[in-house]
């Protein structure tokens, strides 16, 4: 079992080494944002387009949103998990008058396929 305890150990360091690469990484990428957009605020203060405080505080925007974690996919990005309902509406009552079956069928056939959607998401 000696073998297992030294794949344990490999995996751990290896998991290590890993994050290490990617804070790293992720420092450097963070400096470079941080240099270009001070690039770009110095020339947008060099042409009269901002203020030097206006031009500092672009850039401690830019790098707080480059540290906010990405939003998951889902609930919390504000999109709702059902489609929205379509309501159909007739607009003159000629057309009204002489179409009722069809409208009822595109009715129906809305419903059948709003009820298909939500079965795939239960399934899928």
């Amino acid at each position: 079992m000696a073998g297992l305890g030294d794949i344990v150990q490999k995996a751990f360091y290896l998991g290590v080494g890993l994050a290490a690469y990617a804070a790293e990484k992720a420092g450097s990428n963070l400096a470079e944002l941080k240099v270009q957009a001070q690039k770009l605020a110095d020339e947008m203060v060099a042409r009269g387009e901002m203020t030097a405080e206006e031009a500092r505080k672009y850039v401690d925007d830019m790098v707080k949103q480059a540290q906010q974690p990405i939003p998951e996919s889902g609930s919390e990005s504000g999109q709702p998990k059902e489609p929205r309902l379509i309501e159909i509406v007739v607009e003159d009552e000629e057309s009204q008058k002489s179409e009722p079956e069809n409208i009822d069928s595109l009715r129906q056939q809305v419903q059948s396929l709003q009820d298909e959607l939500r079965k795939l998401k239960r399934d899928g």
